[in-house]
């Protein structure tokens, strides 16, 4: 029998099976479950890049809970299920290795940026939602589909500081937006990060691509 996922209390062992199931609808590639002195980090993919030339950004969302101080995991799982222990949640017996779980953001190095109402956020995700949902008719094939968010969430809004318009999905997407409140945008090399108070949403830019610049020499 796989070893369980014991977190701190009940409470928090249903936000976690939360955050999988919002995880769930929003993609299909898993959470990324990260355990040390007693706290879990769980982080799964918004969006991602699915070949060499896509320029989707990479967009994560991330929540951080109190876990059983013993614990010690790093594994990408695509469910949980619950136990007769109410902290404790079954992990299944294979994991996941998607492409962006090799792509972690820094430890260090944030510094501020600016800041971001939570409602702007809730409205260019509204936004993005609709405009999908408008140019994805029925019979689109899934490549179509695929392609038409690639493009919408993954342009940068004027409104969000510039940032990719999939960091308001993400935070749509996995229940992070709540009221009025003012949310910190700080940034680490490629790496963007908003600290929303229910969780982080994550962006990393596309990775470049064709010829670098000629050198002249001699």
């Amino acid at each position: 029998m796989p070893t369980p996922l014991i977190l701190a209390d009940a409470d928090t062992a249903h936000d976690a099976l939360t955050f999988v199931s919002r995880a769930a609808r929003a993609g299909d590639e898993g959470v990324r479950l990260q355990a040390h002195d007693g706290v879990l980090a769980m982080t799964a993919a918004a969006l991602a890049p699915q070949g060499l030339f896509d320029q989707t950004p990479t967009i994560l969302a991330m929540r951080i809970v109190h876990a059983d101080p013993e614990l010690r995991c790093d594994i990408v799982i695509g469910e949980l299920g619950a136990t007769d222990d109410p902290r404790a949640l079954a992990l299944p017996d294979t994991g996941r290795s998607p492409a962006w779980a090799g792509v972690a953001p820094p430890r260090g190095g944030w510094e501020r940026v600016g800041e971001l109402g939570a409602d702007i956020v809730a409205q260019r995700a509204q936004w993005g939602i609709s405009a999908v949902a408008h140019g994805s008719p029925d019979g689109s094939g899934e490549e179509a589909v695929r392609a038409l968010r690639a493009a919408i969430w993954g342009e940068p809004d004027a409104d969000l500081l510039g940032l990719p318009r999939g960091v308001a999905f993400a935070a749509h997407a996995f229940g992070f937006i709540s009221g009025a409140e003012r949310v910190p945008v700080t940034a680490s090399g490629r790496w963007t990060r908003l600290a929303f108070a229910r969780g982080h949403v994550l962006s990393r830019g596309p990775a470049a691509t064709g010829l670098t610049p000629v050198r002249v020499t001699g």
